[in-house]
């Protein structure tokens, strides 16, 4: 932060200094009557700089937002495939790693869904219920193909569940950089300081205009705020992706098979 502050004090003792040391050199008939150029030139600027920088956060803010809900697809896509190569396995093996796959994923959506809405990070229990998966699927001891092949399986099914999650847990904490949210507030009341600097007359339709302005570049800040925050927010990445790896237990649920070892 100091270093963005410094160079942005140099870059405007500079300009000030070339302004004055111009105004010495310049011939009088190029020098205008009035310094209303000046605030129309700074004000277009800050307007041109804040609505490029407000487009490039939004974009990333909805590309972060987007890549956030494609790594819950991933992670249930794989807590499916896990649960659907067990049932080649035989009966108690099956049935204990059946419950264990439901229930990492109640504990995403009971217990760690809650907490990234609050604090922005995962539940360490419902990590360990993930390795509990992981060391059920490695114990399935077996010479029958068929089980190695369903073994080899329901691990690759874990494997995509775990790097999912890691992606998870960096949406969930991942912000943008501190110095474009000071760049979008300075922008902004820059943008709504220009009537004021314009001198503009105060009438109904002048106060009608503002207040517009004023709701759209709020609402552009709210919406950059919640897209930040995946997890939480009128804007929050939906749970549909888990929920429907719960409609897939449910349509194949674990149950007995018997197997020649």
């Amino acid at each position: 932060m100091a270093q963005e502050l410094l160079v942005a004090i140099c870059a405007a003792l500079i300009a000030v200094g070339v302004l004055v040391v111009g105004d010495r050199l310049r011939p009088k008939s190029w020098r205008q009557s009035s310094d209303e150029s000046s605030s129309h030139l700074a004000l277009d600027l800050a307007k041109t700089i804040f609505t490029a920088v407000l487009a490039f956060v939004f974009v990333a803010c909805w590309n972060q937002n987007q890549n956030a809900y494609n790594h819950t697809i991933t992670e249930s896509k794989g807590l499916v495939d896990t649960h659907l190569a067990i049932h080649t396995m035989p009966g108690p093996d099956q049935q204990r790693i059946h419950d264990k796959v439901i229930a990492y994923t109640n504990e995403v959506l009971a217990k760690e869904w809650p907490v990234m809405e609050r604090e922005s990070r995962l539940d360490e229990s419902t990590g360990k219920t993930l390795d509990s998966l992981r060391d059920a699927v490695v114990s399935v001891r077996s010479t029958d193909p068929v089980v190695v092949e369903a073994r080899s399986r329901a691990l690759a099914g874990i494997d995509r569940v775990t790097q999912a999650r890691h992606d998870r847990a960096i949406d969930a904490s991942r912000t943008i950089p501190q110095f474009l949210y000071i760049a979008l507030c300075f922008g902004a009341v820059l943008v709504l300081l220009n009537p004021v600097l314009t001198g503009m007359l105060v009438t109904r339709r002048s106060l009608a205009m503002t207040a517009l302005l004023g709701v759209v570049i709020g609402s552009a800040l709210l919406a950059i705020h919640d897209l930040e925050r995946p997890f939480s927010g009128v804007l929050g990445i939906p749970i549909d992706a888990f929920t429907y790896a719960q409609s897939q237990y449910d349509q194949h649920p674990g149950g007995p098979v018997t197997h020649n070892e």
